[in-house]
């Protein structure tokens, strides 16, 4: 079995019951990185044999990880805040687990676009996910097709290129367009900044940024 584990986003009390449990419970646990991994373990005092499984080697293993599963061990993927899979490695061994016939569990939690959006005050009933957006090849011909997309838009995006991120938003979807940039999300200094694209940029210009950054963004009219 393969259990798919949201960890916290930010605050460690944010993980549920049955996560601790199956955290417990299993066999191994791959960490996106294990120092951060371990933070949280050793938080609830959980020691278990841990394995690096991240972007840079996920094509590396998966083969001998499953070759372990059908062997009959459990394993539990954490990444290093939220759900697995958004935004974060998952995906490969999901569906070579599925292909080979590895049950799959995915546990619900912690996800950062869910409270950014709640948080927005901007329409809830339909939105689109695009996560970090291409840094170069791809970047212009997303922000032209997105400039008609008229569904509420959640974006990934680092402190270093918010600023950079925010003009070209302003540049393709226009000056008025109401946004709303959440940073550090559940933790002690968590913010919203809500207003028009360029209030937020001009705010965010004067301030500087820190910490995790997602960008919620009203839809054309």
């Amino acid at each position: 079995m393969l259990y798919i584990v949201p960890s916290p986003i930010g605050n460690l009390q944010d993980i549920t019951f049955r996560a601790l449990e199956v955290l417990q419970k299993v066999d191994l646990i791959l960490a996106e990185d294990t120092r951060t991994s371990l933070k949280l373990l050793n938080h609830y005092q959980i020691i278990k044999p841990l394995s690096p499984y991240h972007q840079h080697n996920e094509h590396k293993v998966l083969h001998h990880l499953t070759d372990q599963l059908l062997q009959g061990k459990t394993m539990a993927l954490l990444t290093d805040a939220g759900t697995p899979g958004v935004s974060d490695p998952a995906f490969l061994l999901v569906r070579e687990c599925i292909k080979v016939g590895v049950p799959v569990e995915c546990l619900p939690g912690a996800t950062a676009f869910v409270p950014a959006i709640v948080n927005s005050g901007l329409p809830m009933n339909r939105f689109v996910f695009e996560g970090f957006l291409p840094i170069k090849k791809g970047r212009q011909t997303l922000l032209k097709q997105l400039a008609h997309e008229e569904r509420t838009m959640i974006f990934y995006e680092s402190p270093m290129r918010l600023v950079k991120t925010l003009e070209e938003f302003i540049q393709y979807f226009g000056e008025e367009r109401q946004c709303c940039v959440s940073r550090e999300l559940t933790k002690m200094y968590e913010e919203n900044k809500r207003g028009t694209l360029t209030e937020v940029l001009y705010y965010f210009k004067e301030k500087g940024v820190k910490g995790e950054i997602v960008i919620t963004v009203q839809g054309k009219n």
